[in-house]
């Protein structure tokens, strides 16, 4: 066994929007991987659209940058919760972490779970208080509740002596104290040379890599990506690929393209030695947790268990009057073919067969995991109909259990007993409330199905000055009951087009989604009560033309501004009796039964 010295593999965890990415921008900066006049996009790294445009990363990505003659292998992965499945995985590849931790937030849920997962597979840390230019910045309180956070996950003693230094990550500074203001990254790069083990290699043993993360391309098909943990690699190599669990029989295959990660590049090289993350393809049919071995030495590598998905969804197939109007993939072979494509790179998301050839029950790790994948899917050109989040139960021992939230909020104080009733209101258990600067931090566990449709109603309850994040927890013993969402529907009486008059008389009922002049068929939500029973509204009513004239009958009518939903508003307010009909150019809300009088039979128990 020896050590590779020229060489560190770190994956850089935090939780959300604490800034990972854009340290990893500054450190792709400073250690000349741009050249001086380049012109670079802020967040390089998140390079898909919705990464972009929601501001979080949602894939892990592999980039590299050379100091002091020492090749440093980044991973940047994403903070949410919903995506722990790729945070998980990509460990496996590292031999340590930076830890981000916001200079004013502190540790957060996610913070608590990608830390505990390198802590079990034995990784150094690097603690980085990061943001500490912010006006509200709490630093020495922040690294005391580092402390106490790798204290109550069982740290061991190397691991609660690791180095914390102080970043901004924006001004791309580094220091090793709060007070003595940083110049660049240097401090942070040595700490990763001198923190960070080598990854320790057997050189001349047989080709051994476990594959822990997997991308799609067009060209060339699937692209498997790991780190060599024995021997080496050689383009055109015949090699064996097996699995752990015995999922399949080991089969041949042959390395067609040996890439390695050179900046923000994927590079062809003709070999690779143990140590060394790697990308190939080639290979068709090979996924996430498969090992590639020499033929010889047919050992396959154990694979990381990745949690199971905790709320489902069902996908169907669009069959609303404007179906197949507006998509260019409309049938539910192309659904299908889309759903298990997905697998191929998502390994926490689950899919499976109804009853019905038209839909699909779609499981993933939360409602942004399920709503990143339905977003996607609709800008490919998909259309399609998706259901209500439910909830995943299990069963042990008699017992029905249900997923739990670890859910932590930062509210003023002002807000916070209307935070605290609404949660007590949907089965909420207040673990911990502590002062964090001039606001509180409450700390609860709550059933997933409780904190369906919470957000918008959390910052409405506080002014939009909090901020709440959650994190699963484990499966508890089932609660009971929650009252369900306290409005109802206002459901489009007859298909035509929406017209001034008939929304002017339809808005005192409640809040419109739509604007005149957009179609409309029967059974379509248009907006929402504040009463708990749907109503069925006209929004197609013209005025009738007299030749009577009064004064003021030819006023303009004043619409309210509708309120224009977005998907995750959609996914919110939905009940278990409407879909949400998603196209390329439209999201539009619907009853599951788009018969007014169908629906009024079916809720009085099939009288006439």
């Amino acid at each position: 066994m020896t050590k590779r010295e020229d060489l560190r593999n770190i994956a850089i965890v935090a939780h959300v929007d604490h800034g990972k990415t854009t340290l990893v921008d500054q450190m792709l900066r400073q250690s000349g991987t741009f050249r001086e006049n380049q012109v670079v996009a802020e967040r390089v790294m998140d390079n898909n659209d919705l990464e972009r445009e929601r501001g979080i990363t949602i894939l892990a990505k592999n980039t590299s940058i050379h100091y002091k003659d020492v090749k440093i292998n980044v991973i940047d992965t994403p903070g949410h919760a919903d995506f722990g499945g790729e945070v998980e995985r990509v460990l496996k590849m590292v031999d340590g972490v930076i830890l981000l931790v916001d200079a004013a937030e502190g540790p957060m849920p996610q913070t608590r779970f990608v830390l505990q997962k390198a802590l079990q597979m034995g990784h150094k840390v690097i603690v980085v208080i990061n943001k500490i230019d912010r006006p509200d910045q709490r630093v020495d309180e922040v690294v005391d509740e580092v402390l106490d956070l790798l204290i109550s996950l069982d740290a061991n003693d190397e691991q609660l002596d690791s180095p914390v230094l102080f970043c901004s990550g924006r001004d791309g500074t580094a220091s090793l104290s709060p007070q003595t203001p940083g110049v660049d990254l240097v401090p942070l790069m040595d700490a990763i040379l001198e923190h960070i083990d080598p990854p320790v290699i057997e050189e001349d043993g047989a080709t051994q890599m476990l594959v822990s993360s997997i991308d799609y391309n067009e060209y060339v098909g699937r692209v498997c990506i790991g780190k060599i943990e024995r021997g080496s690699m050689v383009k055109n190599q015949e090699i064996k690929i097996c699995e752990y669990h015995g999922a399949h029989e080991p089969y041949s295959a042959k390395i067609v393209n040996l890439y390695q990660i050179e900046g923000l590049n994927r590079v062809p090289v003709d070999s690779a030695s143990a140590g060394d993350i790697v990308c190939i393809s080639g290979i068709a049919d090979i996924t996430i947790g498969d090992t590639v071995c020499s033929p010889d030495a047919v050992e396959p590598l154990p694979f990381v268990k990745i949690s199971e998905p905790t709320v489902e969804m069902t996908f169907s197939v669009n069959n609303s009057p404007f179906a197949g109007k507006e998509g260019k993939f409309v049938t539910s072979r192309h659904l299908r073919e889309r759903l298990m494509r997905e697998l191929l790179k998502d390994v926490s998301l689950r899919v499976s067969e109804t009853d019905s050839t038209e839909s699909f029950r779609v499981a993933g790790r939360g409602e942004m995991h399920l709503s990143i994948l339905i977003e996607t899917m609709r800008r490919e050109g998909y259309e399609f109909m998706v259901g209500a989040p439910k909830v995943l139960y299990k069963e042990e021992n008699g017992k029905k259990l249900e997923p739990v939230e670890r859910f932590v909020c930062d509210v003023p104080s002002e807000y916070m007993g209307a935070v605290m009733e609404k949660l007590g209101s949907r089965k909420g258990e207040l673990i911990q409330m502590s002062p964090a600067g001039d606001r509180m931090r409450l700390e609860y566990l709550v059933p997933s199905r409780g904190l369906f449709g919470y957000k918008n109603e959390f910052l409405t309850d506080t002014r939009g000055e909090g901020v709440m994040s959650t994190v699963f927890d484990s499966y508890a013993p089932y609660k009971g009951d929650i009252t369900g969402r306290s409005t109802g529907s206002l459901v489009a009486f007859e298909t035509g087009e929406a017209v001034t008059y008939g929304l002017y008389n339809a808005q005192d009922r409640g809040v419109m989604f739509i604007t005149p002049g957009t179609p409309v068929y029967e059974g379509m939500i248009v907006g929402m009560s504040p009463k708990a029973e749907d109503i069925n509204v006209n929004v197609c009513k013209k005025k009738h033309v007299t030749n009577m004239r009064a004064s003021g009958s030819d006023e303009a009518l004043r619409l309210v501004p509708p309120r224009i939903m977005s998907l995750d508003a959609c996914i919110e307010f939905i009940s278990d009796d409407e879909l949400i009909e998603v196209t390329p150019e439209n999201l539009r809300l619907r009853k599951a039964i788009l018969s007014n009088t169908q629906r009024a039979k079916v809720k009085f128990g099939g009288k006439n």
